[in-house]
């Protein structure tokens, strides 16, 4: 059975996720937004193995402390080939927003595509690329415990992810929210900031039956 604890990190309060199996302590790292020291010390007091630190995408304020994770506990660093152009601003970002100077930014050790499996004890998340908000957004669905880890996509209350950089696309994005409404309604949605919620509630937003 797998866990998932959700850590609030950083000043612009995104979501972290630790996805732990209770059998074996294999965990997953989605979207380190901050907070290294926090997350290191909550892996440590489960006593918790983590197997790799996933990006659903390149903005600083999900990724501003996988450099001292992957460091510090010697982890794979996983991201869309996609978005690592964002990456390589991703210190002049965090400076013009929040006047701080981060650590380096991460590299990957490899690379998260359509399709693609990432295992954590005896359960598996798949990789869906949802491009729209950035080009490389991707969301992780395990649909045995009908979870899925959405990023900037899509948030609760019919809430989407902005799609007015350069590089963003509002068709691109509404499909990709498209795909995800398909899935089964009691689907839980982690988004990458905010509460919660569920394929089934977040349908009546986007024009889908919600029979």
């Amino acid at each position: 059975m797998l866990s998932i604890e959700t850590v609030v990190v950083g000043v612009m309060k995104t979501n972290c996720f630790i996805v732990y199996d209770d059998a074996n302590k294999e965990a997953l790292i989605i979207d380190p937004g901050d907070d290294g020291e926090y997350i290191i010390d909550f892996l440590q007091k489960k006593d918790l193995v983590p197997l790799a630190i996933l990006a659903t995408h390149g903005h600083f304020d999900h990724n501003l402390a996988a450099f001292s994770l992957k460091v510090t506990l010697n982890t794979p660093y996983l991201i869309s080939k996609k978005d690592e152009f964002l990456l390589k601003n991703m210190r002049a970002s965090a400076k013009h927003f929040l006047g701080i100077e981060p650590d380096p930014a991460p590299k990957s050790d490899a690379y998260l595509k359509e399709g693609r499996k990432i295992t954590v004890g005896k359960s598996f998340f798949e990789v869906i690329e949802t491009p729209g908000h950035t080009p490389g957004s991707i969301c992780l669905y395990n649909p045995e415990e009908a979870v899925i880890f959405t990023g900037d996509l899509i948030f609760k209350n019919g809430s989407i992810g902005r799609y007015d950089f350069s590089y963003s696309s509002k068709a691109d994005l509404i499909e990709s929210i498209d795909k995800i409404m398909e899935k089964p309604r009691v689907t839980t949605i982690y988004a990458g900031h905010g509460d919660e919620t569920s394929v089934g509630y977040e349908r009546k937003f986007h024009k889908m039956d919600n029979s």
